[in-house]
């Protein structure tokens, strides 16, 4: 359909805004079609005639890249937006803004730092939306990590996956994938930069098996995966950013650290790193690092994303 034809279409859109608001079977099925695009197994350009929305209220370099290949890359086209080119970084609310781009686009994705933000764009888009990241998580992150983790040591199901660091937004959305995906989650911050105790109340509820510690030794012995994050969030200024480092200064992934972990570990990262910091060049360019494949998977899970939320595979 082109843009000028677009009216309302009656329905609920497919968003995909958190692991925890979608199954794990649907979960699964987004995963399986990333792999078969990998694999140059789908056929034609399913995006043919689609035009997909980004806005980036935050820097990116692999979210904004890797969409934007995927997209085209499936035949769609894309429009590519900063926060201060729209009203919505002007005072215009969510709602409305939702209201105008679903009249001229297929989806829409966003980058934002409220989540407040995202859910009431999505209440009112007729298009779905993509969670691109928000401050409190990063779902499609995830799903590359565990098409990677799988990729490289099988199914994810009944393993073992250590974070070190601080309980970011990748970290909670790694909370919210160990109630869907079924694998084990110990996570190890230090007390005050712990995550939030409803998401991990929430997703033990629902049968995860997550595991809050303060020491990183604890939570890596015998996993088959270790993740780390930036301590840096963007939002940081130099003296929140100096008592962070003091903070998380022990959980820093090095050799030492990792050799707690399943001698055939593998070591995450979604990026950017600061080398040296939250993790060691030794770690990070070491035989166990799978950081550069699972910031290729972007690419490909992300298309399984797109391809799901449209009703398109």
């Amino acid at each position: 359909m082109s843009a000028a034809l677009k009216t309302e279409v009656p329905g609920t859109p497919r968003h995909f805004l958190e692991l925890s608001d979608i199954d794990g079977g649907t979960l699964r099925r987004m995963l399986d079609i990333g792999v078969r695009a990998k694999r140059g197994e789908l056929p034609g350009k399913p995006l043919a005639g689609r035009h997909v929305a980004m806005i980036f209220e935050k820097p990116s370099t692999r979210t904004r890249v890797s969409f934007e290949v995927g997209i085209r890359q499936l035949g769609g086209e894309v429009v590519t937006l900063a926060g201060k080119d729209t009203q919505l970084g002007r005072g215009e609310s969510p709602a409305d803004t939702a209201r105008v781009l679903s009249r001229y686009v297929d989806a829409i994705i966003l980058r934002t730092d409220r989540v407040a933000k995202i859910r009431e764009l999505a209440e009112y888009a007729t298009v779905p939306v993509i969670n691109a990241l928000t401050d409190v998580s990063h779902p499609c992150q995830l799903m590359a990590d565990v098409m990677t983790f799988e990729e490289h040591r099988g199914p994810i199901a009944g393993q073992v996956v250590a974070w070190t660091g601080d309980g970011n937004n990748v970290a909670q959305s790694f909370i919210q994938a160990a109630a869907r995906f079924n694998f084990t989650l110990r996570v190890a911050t230090p007390p005050e930069l712990a995550p939030p105790a409803q998401l991990i109340a929430r997703a033990r509820a629902e049968g995860a098996d997550v595991q809050l510690l303060n020491d990183p030794f604890e939570a890596v012995r015998g996993a088959r995966c270790v993740v780390t994050d930036t301590w840096v969030s963007m939002s940081d200024d130099k003296a929140s950013m100096r008592k962070r480092h003091n903070l998380l200064a022990p959980y820093q992934l090095n050799q030492r650290l990792l050799k707690a972990a399943a001698p055939d570990a593998i070591v995450m990262h979604c990026l950017p790193a600061h080398r040296g910091e939250e993790i060691t060049d030794e770690v990070m360019d070491g035989p166990q690092s799978v950081v550069f494949d699972e910031a290729e998977n972007r690419l490909h899970a992300q298309k399984g994303v797109l391809l799901w939320a449209l009703g398109l595979a």
